[in-house]
């Protein structure tokens, strides 16, 4: 008798989408696919109790459409916790459009794209992400009204990735202070991986507040240009996270902190702009914790985007915005003093706040 022994690679094939590790009762997973603009796209909405699911669409070269089905799934997640832990009435959701932006992205895929969005009849508004531009969401809104983060000369509230910079920056702040004592940056060695919109911002920053800013990017050209903006130093070396550091700020994709990093990891603060820094959040989170790597959870501190985005559905200003910001700052403090007393971790933390205010939504709504 001959035994077929599958791959890894082949048993990840022949699993359902219900059975996909990082499928967790997502309410809908849309897939859409237009022939003649190229668009492979899929929409994950994860938890409408709260509200519409709102979250980006990232554009991404995948390796594979498993790889994009499970990106979708987790950032979908990550999106309701983030709104119900800043207080939005928000639920969560994302896209995901398969192909490198700079070779297929056209006007008229994203025109197909938001049709396919209004097809969901508002049920998921997106918004601007990895590989996207605010001009790209004005195109969106020229087919479906289920668009946030658009240009500013259009009615909306702009690109929304230096008030998501600004947060992040609270948020670290937070974190120096539980660290160390006091929140100053002066003077501390911040890595920055990732220096796309959020990340050069966050240099901008850090180096404003005379940080010693160290930036890590694929991207030599965007290397040269941000390092003579901000004075930042080039990551040289051979293992960015084998480095002495006082922040590591993780700002490009997720799953850094791994297997893999996380014994090699010297520093006191991880608090960046990535979502779903944790490969898994489970095994991960209390490593950092036995370490004792004070953790800013990524859906907290890096929710200045959807705050400034939900300006557009709510229909508040500019100083509502920044202030809602700022509330990161308070709001991680608390999640990390609570995690202390409770001796549970950051995320855990986080989580259990977000939960809890699902929980009584879904309950007044029987």
């Amino acid at each position: 008798m001959i035994t077929e022994v599958l791959t890894a690679n082949q048993l990840k094939k022949e699993a359902p989408v219900f059975g996909q590790l990082s499928f967790d009762n997502h309410e809908q997973v849309v897939f859409c696919q237009d022939k003649d603009t190229g668009l492979k796209a899929i929409i994950g909405v994860h938890n409408t109790i709260l509200g519409p699911a709102l979250g980006g669409t990232r554009m991404y070269d995948y390796a594979s459409e498993w790889d994009a089905l499970n990106d979708v799934l987790r950032l979908s997640r990550g999106m309701t916790y983030k709104a119900a832990i800043t207080g939005l009435n928000l639920g969560g959701g994302k896209a995901v459009i398969i192909g490198d932006p700079k070779k297929i992205k056209t006007p008229e895929l994203m025109t197909r794209f938001g049709k396919f969005v209004h097809t969901l009849g508002g049920k998921y508004y997106t918004a601007e992400d990895v590989g996207m531009e605010t001009s790209d969401m004005d195109t969106v809104r020229e087919v479906t009204p289920y668009v946030t983060g658009i240009s500013e000369a259009k009615g909306g509230a702009g690109n929304p990735s230096p008030v998501t910079a600004y947060g992040v920056y609270m948020g670290m702040k937070a974190a120096t202070k539980f660290a160390y004592g006091n929140d100053a940056l002066a003077g501390k060695r911040i890595l920055v991986q990732g220096i796309g919109h959020v990340g050069e911002e966050l240099v901008r920053l850090a180096a404003e507040e005379d940080a010693k800013v160290i930036i890590a990017d694929i991207n030599e050209e965007r290397l040269q240009e941000v390092s003579k903006k901000y004075g930042a130093e080039i990551y040289r070396g051979e293992d960015l996270y084998a480095e002495t550091a006082d922040i590591y700020a993780p700002c490009a994709l997720g799953a850094t902190v791994n297997d893999d990093t996380i014994n090699k990891l010297k520093v006191k603060v991880i608090a960046g702009a990535a979502n779903n820094q944790l490969a898994n959040e489970n095994i991960h989170g209390p490593l950092l914790q036995k370490k004792g790597i004070v953790y800013a959870p990524d859906f907290l501190i890096n929710a200045g985007g959807i705050i400034n985005v939900y300006a557009e559905i709510e229909g508040y200003g500019r100083e509502e915005i920044k202030s809602k910001t700022e509330n990161i700052y308070n709001t991680t403090l608390d999640i990390l003093n609570k995690s202390k007393a409770m001796n549970i971790t950051a995320n855990a933390s986080a989580m259990s706040i977000a939960e809890d205010r699902i929980a009584v939504r879904k309950k007044e709504q029987l």
